[in-house]
């Protein structure tokens, strides 16, 4: 799993849109950069992370679907 903002300097990276959760993730943080082949991403928020799967289908753009929340480790 990749935290939005981390990226693999080997493999390419496309534009890709998160779906779901919290209604008060900014518009803006919804639009994430990702590598091609990843399937997860985890952000950052409210003092946890936000946890988003890849949607299956040929799509030009990845979406992501919310899957689940957790706290961040103290």
């Amino acid at each position: 799993m990749t935290d939005v903002g981390q990226e693999n300097a080997t493999e390419s990276t496309v534009s890709g849109t998160l779906e779901g959760g919290p209604e008060s993730i900014p518009g803006a943080a919804r639009a994430c950069v990702v590598t091609a082949s990843q399937d997860k991403v985890k952000v950052a928020h409210l003092g946890g992370y936000e946890h988003f799967e890849r949607v299956p289908g040929p799509r030009s753009e990845p979406v992501f679907r919310w899957t689940m929340r957790t706290k961040a480790a103290e």
